[in-house]
């Protein structure tokens, strides 16, 4: 049985869309993934990445982040 753990879950303000991260953890074993649900009305994009994406994904969101003027 695959185990998911909720990790985080927030709205986007402008568009309004739903956003989960969640970590997926499989029963054979191998390594966990990081899943991202974004919902758009009944529209699901779903898709799991691995650590090392993670944290080049997770910096570029932040390096941009810091750059933006304050609001």
């Amino acid at each position: 049985m695959t185990r998911l753990t909720s990790l985080a879950r927030w709205q986007a303000p402008l568009g309004k869309q739903e956003i989960e991260l969640q970590q997926i953890e499989f029963e054979a074993g191998g390594m966990p993934l990081l899943r991202t649900r974004i919902r758009e009305g009944s529209r699901f994009t779903v898709f799991d990445i691995d650590p090392q994406t993670a944290k080049a994904w997770g910096q570029t969101l932040v390096d941009w982040a810091r750059a933006q003027p304050a609001a």
